[in-house]
């Protein structure tokens, strides 16, 4: 806190005029501020006289200093399309991009815009799907993350890409119960209208430094908002933007033919191989050393000192997608290396959250 001072002094009038030593007076005059404020008083000795020394203190709250985000947040859109507004774009490509035998299906799909929802890679959109629920109500809109780049698969600014995985299983009594949004968006035939809401979220959004190291880490459809960051980096060519730094994917999986958009990452890798740095995590089939099935914080087990030399920079950037799971076992991982060096892991985090650096969406 600033603080103010104004001093008086001041000499009954019963005695007679003198003066004290000039450093009695300790603040210069150059510096006295006057102000409305209360007054305390006090007596005190000097030079064998009694005098009356007044003085003034106020304090003032220091300047509010506007936090400037490290993240790409210059123009965002937020809301432009609400539940009672919503948009409605058309289906143009619906496809499989899991094997046969994976299990459970995932879909990759492209919905027109028309440039009537502009988006930032990391963000959401929500999703209404057809039909009414078991009260006679319309369905209430679904979140999914952006799966396309804010130019969009097709480069042109007027479409947006999900990555949903069809939600089927059987309940406690035995009945096979399927997820209405999921399943109505993976049974989209190209030329259908879909309601959409949004875009929203900032949590997720990209730094402004291309020469950040971006750590992703991501389960199943969780590599969505990684997609739509990596086709910006290493697929698109921009005027104001290129990549220099690191950006580092682990993506996890049940089963190598769960893997998603596997073929265009190892392209990235070819493009960029000094930038771009690749880990699956296949926990059916893959084991570490003392045998344990590969999740994605046991294959992040294996690079451990190396990551956290990376936490510790200002300029590296970590964001989660996926299975809410994970967190508590990178955690695991990092506790004890950071103690090594005596800081608490989780206050450290805390403070790499409040710098925009430690990113989570996960469900």
């Amino acid at each position: 806190m600033a603080a103010a001072v104004t001093a008086a002094v001041s000499f009954p009038s019963s005695t007679k005029s003198t003066s004290l030593p000039s450093r009695s007076l300790l603040i210069a005059p150059e510096r006295i501020t006057l102000r409305k404020v209360p007054v305390y008083s006090r007596e005190v000795s000097a030079s064998g006289r009694v005098v009356s020394i007044r003085a003034q203190v106020t304090t003032e709250a220091p300047a509010k200093v506007e936090k400037v985000s490290k993240k790409n947040e210059e123009g965002v859109v937020v809301n432009k399309f609400k539940p009672k507004n919503p948009y409605t774009g058309k289906c143009l490509l619906n496809t499989k991009i899991t094997a046969d035998d994976a299990p459970g299906e995932t879909w990759h799909m492209v919905f027109t815009t028309e440039g009537e929802m502009p988006y930032r890679e990391g963000q959401s959109i929500g999703v209404i799907p057809d039909g009414i629920d078991k009260n006679g109500k319309p369905h209430k809109l679904r979140l999914y993350s952006i799966a396309s780049s804010a130019i969009g698969d097709f480069g042109d600014s007027k479409t947006v890409s999900l990555c949903v995985k069809r939600l089927v299983y059987t309940n406690d009594q035995g009945e096979t119960v399927k997820g209405v949004c999921s399943n109505f968006l993976c049974d989209l035939k190209p030329g259908a209208d879909v309601t959409m809401t949004g875009p929203v979220g900032k949590e997720m959004l990209m730094p402004k430094d291309p020469n950040a190291t971006v750590i992703m880490l991501g389960t199943g459809t969780g590599i969505a908002p990684f997609r739509s960051f990596l086709w910006k980096m290493f697929f698109e060519k921009h005027d104001d933007y290129k990549f220099n730094g690191l950006a580092w994917l682990f993506l996890g999986v049940p089963t190598s033919s769960s893997l998603l958009y596997k073929e265009e990452f190892e392209k990235m890798k070819e493009k960029a191989p000094e930038n771009f740095r690749l880990d699956f995590a296949v926990s059916r089939e893959q084991t570490n050393a003392n045998g344990e099935k590969m999740y994605i914080q046991t294959r992040m087990a294996e690079y451990a000192e190396e990551l956290w030399e990376l936490l510790k920079k200002d300029n590296t950037y970590v964001y989660m997608c996926g299975l809410k799971g994970m967190e508590k076992g990178i955690d695991d991982i990092m506790v004890s290396l950071a103690a090594k060096e005596g800081i608490d892991w989780l206050e450290y985090k805390r403070s790499l959250k409040k710098a925009g650096q430690w990113n989570v969406e996960v469900y």
